[in-house]
């Protein structure tokens, strides 16, 4: 136990129960554990399927949100680390690596829990300088499944807060479950599908892994750590 409870328990409340038992262990990563989540598998498919959107996908990789690449039977890596943020905040950074044939992709976010309006709630900040966040809304499926839609999404620039208008924002609907098949073992899969009103299929990544749990270094129980390699070039307070 490390005094801290995982974000997605709190985030989900007692709808958490409900979740297949594979689901439960996967979200219960809390911060000062002394551990991180390491995931190792294949994408069935991922990236933008429409050629004509690939350019300007391009110019957007170095925020490490977006890429341009489409492939099938891609592998990729995930690293999950539970962690407080600068400003206190129960937090799990994401990090993965996408290994397509041409290009290693790096696609990073920050889901943290907010209370600032009195009720607990998700708010993931997607990208290397964490410039837009979205509202996460999470449900359980009657099978025990984690869905997932992120919602009213907002771009800070500078000082600026835009809030972007429902006609240009785009949605991600992720699910992920335990998947068991007759003589095999069970796995971890996942699927997000990227939508923006206008545009279409913007992005998809859906997919099967293996995870594990990891110590970190010298037995580090600190629960702001958060290694080098998974900090964001800037940290946002703001939601």
């Amino acid at each position: 136990m490390t005094g801290y409870e995982p974000i997605y328990r709190l985030g989900l409340g007692p709808r958490f129960s409900r979740l297949q038992p594979e689901l439960q262990e996967y979200f219960s990563l809390a911060p000062g554990s002394g551990h991180y989540g390491v995931g190792e598998g294949v994408f069935d498919v991922v990236g933008c399927r429409q050629r004509w959107l690939r350019p300007p996908l391009r110019l957007a990789t170095g925020e490490e949100a977006f890429f341009p690449e489409y492939g099938e039977g891609v592998r990729f890596r995930i690293e999950n680390h539970a962690h407080l943020d600068p400003f206190g905040r129960s937090s799990l950074t994401a990090r993965r690596e996408i290994f397509f044939p041409q290009a290693t992709r790096i696609f990073q976010d920050t889901t943290s829990l907010d209370s600032s309006a009195g009720t607990p709630r998700l708010v993931d900040y997607v990208g290397r300088y964490r410039r837009l966040v979205t509202d996460l809304n999470l449900s359980v499926t009657p099978e025990g499944r984690l869905r997932g839609v992120s919602e009213a999404s907002r771009l800070f620039l500078g000082p600026l807060r835009l809030a972007l208008p429902a006609a240009l924002d785009a949605k991600a609907y992720a699910e992920q479950w335990w998947e068991t098949a007759d003589g095999a073992p069970g796995r971890h899969r996942i699927q997000v599908k990227v939508i923006q009103p206008q545009l279409g299929l913007v992005l998809v990544y859906a997919g099967s892994f293996d995870y594990r749990l990891e110590p970190y270094p010298d037995g580090i129980l600190a629960p702001g750590h958060l290694p080098r390699r998974a900090r964001p070039d800037r940290w946002e307070r703001r939601v």
